[in-house]
């Protein structure tokens, strides 16, 4: 009998002693920040009322934002679909991932910060558009293509359907605001009257109306928004979990999308996770590949020695934190060709051309959609205001260099003679001579280090007077930059 006793509490204590065990596990695993990531498509900062005055209505991400940390300097590393997408999930700078021109797939092997959280316990998902390729589809427990209008109708199934062991990452990818235009009863239509015409554009009846509906795809992208925030609330899950919203590139009008100005490139970013991050705005200069590095480092995941970020937790802690002085971002083909670079340290902005013989065009900026056309009107005209005529520019600057604080929509490149040059006053002229000076330096340090190069056989160039001319089967990128040194296997950062 006391053999027998002995036995059973034997196993009494194992199966409780591994219970506790197996909970334990369960809580650590849970007790683990959840990351929801959603990134809008074609979007700029100074359409949402949080940033701008603007006549969308966003009130899911105007809570996000007065819940949450507001970044009021955050730039991505192009202004251009995939490689903007692929330059987040890896953490790594376009030229720098092997796909840095538009339309062209993340090859195999590259790091991946979900597949990352994935093999250290984290349950993966990435739902709406993907145009990263299907490499990308290892990082992923799940995956969602859009369907119709996009798969923000799945975000909250997948968040309803995820297992309860686990922590999570969602990648949700909005197909809202591009083009071309959808309709939904749910958002509001709005006047063209209220629409905020930014002065490179036309204050006409076309732009207005394009305005107006690019207004109405936002409005339909916060409601998707507002359902996951409702949902994670739903679930109880809400102050554990780190929400962050940015977009892939500005809106898609004439000098925005594509563009390395703050109309293409500046990008909205906010984090929110209630009780851990305080409510405020931040000037904190940041990076869209420092949200790889940030996220690992978060969810308690190594960061790998790939990744040319830096982590933007210290930021989260405390806005007057910075953990960068300069932001550098490139564009390359899309649709047509182009090869520029730019840094920035917050005040200014220089840009470095490499095909200044080149117009700057892509389909948004030609006479296809309603502003475009109205632009090239005007253009053809002979009506076109002096802020207004980027597009057609041939040749280019090969350098332009702004004063980002005194010229917010970069239209007086400081480099060219003109009235601007004539009543600066001596300490302005310092100012400008001594920035130039160091942003040449600087961006020459991160071509070196980086490995990017000006491709000696560039992709050809394709028509930007119509969507999809130039796009057949036909079709094959050829080199691309930073292909010359290999770029795609450096893991230099270049300054930050």
């Amino acid at each position: 009998m006391r053999s027998f006793l002995s036995e059973t509490t034997c196993v009494f204590v194992v199966l409780v002693v591994s219970s506790w065990f197996n909970s334990s596990n369960a809580l650590a695993e849970t007790a683990r920040p959840n990351f929801v990531f959603i990134i809008a498509d074609d979007v700029s900062p100074d359409d949402l009322p949080c940033y701008a005055p603007s006549p969308a209505k966003t009130p899911s991400l105007d809570r996000l934002a007065a819940e949450g940390r507001i970044f009021d300097r955050a730039y991505l590393t192009c202004s251009s679909c995939s490689p903007t997408r692929c330059s987040i999930i890896t953490g790594r700078y376009p030229h720098n991932t092997g796909a840095p021109e538009l339309h062209m797939p993340l090859p195999a092997g590259q790091f991946m910060f979900p597949q990352a959280l994935r093999e250290s316990g984290y349950y993966t998902v990435l739902a709406g558009k993907n145009h990263m390729g299907p490499a990308v589809d290892a990082a992923f427990d799940a995956v969602t293509p859009p369907a119709g209008a996009g798969a923000e109708k799945q975000w909250v199934k997948h968040l309803r359907e995820r297992p309860q062991d686990k922590p999570f990452f969602m990648w949700f990818a909005s197909t809202d605001a591009h083009r071309p235009w959808q309709t939904s009863e749910q958002v509001p239509v709005y006047d063209p009257a209220t629409a905020v015409v930014p002065p490179f554009l036309i204050d006409g009846p076309q732009t207005r109306e394009d305005l107006a509906s690019y207004y109405h795809e936002i409005s339909r992208l916060d409601r998707f928004v507002g359902d996951v925030l409702a949902e994670l609330e739903r679930q109880g899950v809400a102050e554990n979990t780190y929400v962050i919203f940015t977009a892939d590139n500005g809106r898609p009008f004439p000098r925005c999308k594509t563009r390395l100005y703050d109309s293409g490139v500046k990008t909205p970013f906010i984090v929110w996770r209630p009780g851990a991050i305080k409510p405020g705005r931040t000037e904190s200069l940041v990076s869209v590949i420092d949200i790889a590095p940030t996220v690992l480092q978060l969810a308690g995941a190594a960061v790998d020695s790939r990744v040319q970020g830096v982590s933007l937790a210290p930021v989260f802690a405390k806005p007057q934190a910075e953990v960068r002085d300069y932001a550098f971002s490139e564009h390359n083909w899309h649709v047509g060709q182009a090869h520029e670079r730019s840094v920035r340290d917050g005040r200014w902005l220089y840009i470095r051309n490499a095909y200044p013989a080149l117009q700057s065009l892509c389909v948004e900026s030609g006479p296809v959609e309603p502003a475009g056309r109205e632009l090239w009107a005007g253009y053809a005209a002979g009506t076109l205001k002096p802020e207004q005529d980027d597009v057609f520019l041939q040749p280019r600057p090969a350098e332009e260099l702004y004063d980002v604080e005194a010229d917010p929509h970069q239209l007086r490149n400081l480099l060219l003679p003109g009235d601007v040059a004539e009543q600066a006053d001596a300490e302005q002229e310092q100012q400008q001579a001594s920035a130039l000076a160091k942003l040449r330096g600087l961006l020459d340090s991160w071509t070196s280090e980086t490995g990017d190069t000006v491709p000696t056989n560039p992709t050809p160039g394709t028509s930007v007077t119509g969507r999809g001319q130039g796009m057949g089967k036909e079709f094959q990128h050829q080199e691309l930059p930073g292909a010359g040194r290999n770029a795609s296997s450096i893991n230099a950062p270049g300054p930050r």
